[in-house]
């Protein structure tokens, strides 16, 4: 698969892994349509690509999940055609269970699971007409394990696993792929604007989140994976990724070195 021509909306794209995978498939000459809350951001991220004039904006908020249907309808006026749908919008979260309240796991589940699931369900349709597609979703090593702080965000990073998979399964033979990327700690803003217990944004970075993989060398390697279709990666430093297999072959392991990890 080559990205040439290729028509990819990335959601999320005003920063962070959005705004670096956007700019590096600008580089590999697609044409893009970007979005996210933020139309200011948006436009940076849009003057950051290689050809401006092959990028289109369109805000949308996940949160706002049963409106998306008329934005995605707007979005594939842009080029006729999305190749490429990138489902990489979300939030992230930092508090004990005991202490999140309720609102705040909905309002997790909305943005990062019911969102993208919508935004999903508007595109599947022009994806089985066309007989081609991709849908792309950015979930979480998180996804595949649950540690303390983030409860509610791995149950919506679970949740997207099981529909994706589900989706996979039913549309194989519409020629659409479905590629799942798990990212360990990133060097984002995602733990500045995790939400705590009462929704409010931590406003601090985590200090294994600055120590992550830079955002522009994530990028080169999602976009590796999205060109080779993979059905899932984890792009991860080595005790992340450890930690997905040792769940999967000896979950009790898992379950004492999870206890183990800090809750404060």
């Amino acid at each position: 698969m080559s990205f040439n021509n290729k028509v990819i909306w990335v959601t999320g794209a005003s920063s962070g892994i959005g705004k670096a995978l956007a700019i590096e498939l600008s580089n590999q000459n697609a044409k893009l349509i970007l979005s996210s809350r933020n139309k200011e951001d948006l436009e940076i991220t849009k003057s950051e690509c290689k050809i401006p004039e092959d990028v289109k904006i369109i805000t949308l908020d996940y949160e706002d999940y049963t409106n998306l249907k008329p934005i995605a309808d707007e979005a594939l006026t842009f080029f006729g055609r999305i190749d490429v749908l990138v489902n990489n919008g979300g939030i992230s979260q930092r508090s004990l269970v005991k202490d999140t309240a309720i609102t705040v796991d909905k309002r997790i589940i909305d943005i990062n699971y019911l969102g993208v699931v919508a935004l999903t369900k508007a595109i599947l349709p022009h994806f089985i007409e066309n007989n081609a597609g991709h849908f792309v979703t950015t979930t979480s090593i998180v996804g595949k394990i649950g540690t303390p702080l983030r409860s509610s965000y791995a149950a919506s990073k679970h949740a997207l696993h099981g529909f994706f998979d589900s989706l996979r399964a039913e549309h194989h033979n519409d020629n659409i792929a479905v590629t799942l990327v798990c990212p360990g700690f990133v060097n984002t803003n995602i733990s500045k604007n995790a939400l705590t217990g009462d929704g409010s944004p931590q406003q601090k970075m985590d200090k294994a989140t600055a120590n992550g993989i830079q955002p522009e060398r994530f990028a080169k390697l999602m976009a590796k994976a999205i060109k080779n279709k993979k059905e899932e990666v984890y792009i991860a430093g080595a005790k992340e990724k450890l930690g997905v297999y040792v769940k999967r072959f000896v979950p009790k392991i898992f379950s004492v070195m999870v206890r183990k990890l800090s809750v404060t």
